[in-house]
C-alpha cells in the first residue's frame, strides 16, 4: 500500500478527484486529501473524507494534534504527492517556491515523487508563463499527466481538460512501481 497525498486545486475538474480518490484506494493505496482554498469553492472535503475513509485537509493553520506540524508529517510520509486537478496559480507557486497553503507547503516540504495532472483554460495552459513553470517543475524531475483536448468549462474548444481519470490513475501506478 503506497501512501498518496492527493492534492485538489480550484478548478471547475475538481469534482473529478471523487472519482480519483475513489478508484486510488479501491487499489488500496492510503489516500489523503489536500484542498486549496479555491478547491473548496468547487468540491467539499466531506466528499473526499467519505472516498478516501482519511480526514482532508484543507488548512495550513488548522492543525491541533501534536507538535509536528501536520503538513510535514503527511510530506515525509508520502510516497506520491499527485495534483489533480493542477491550476495556473498551483504550478506557478510550485515553480517559484511559494508555500501559501498546506498543498504548496507539502509540495515544497516532499521528497516524495510529484505527478501533477493541469486543468485550465487552453490560453492560460498555452501561456509563456505557465509552460515557462511547467518547464522549471520538469527540470526539477516533476512529472506532468498532459491536458486533455475537447470542449472546456469556458465555453472554448481545445486543450486544457483534466486527462480522464483513467490515465491519471493509470500513471499513478506506473510512477509508483
Amino acid at each position: 500500500m503506497s501512501k498518496i497525498i492527493l492534492g485538489v486545486t480550484g478548478s471547475i475538474a475538481a469534482y473529478k478527484a471523487a472519482d480519483l480518490a475513489s478508484q486510488l484506494v479501491k487499489l488500496e493505496h492510503e489516500v489523503t486529501c489536500v484542498l486549496t482554498k479555491e478547491a473548496l469553492e468547487f468540491i467539499t472535503p466531506l466528499t473526499l473524507q467519505t472516498l478516501s475513509r482519511r480526514p482532508v485537509i484543507s488548512d495550513l493553520f488548522a492543525e491541533k494534534d501534536g507538535w509536528q506540524p501536520g503538513h510535514i508529517q503527511l510530506a515525509d510520509s508520502a510516497d506520491l504527492l499527485l495534483i489533480a486537478p493542477a491550476t495556473a496559480n498551483v504550478i506557478a507557486s510550485m515553480a517559484h517556491g511559494f508555500a501559501n497553503d498546506a498543498l504548496t507547503a507539502i509540495a515544497l516540504a516532499t521528497r516524495a515523487k510529484i505527478l501533477v495532472a493541469p486543468a485550465m483554460n487552453g490560453k492560460m495552459w498555452q501561456h509563456r508563463a505557465t509552460q515557462a513553470n511547467v518547464a522549471t517543475l520538469k527540470s526539477w524531475g516533476v512529472e506532468f499527466i498532459e491536458p486533455a483536448e475537447g470542449l472546456l468549462a469556458c465555453g472554448y474548444e481545445g486543450v486544457g481538460r483534466l486527462a480522464p481519470v483513467e490515465e491519471i490513475v493509470e500513471r499513478v501506478r506506473d510512477t509508483l512501481k
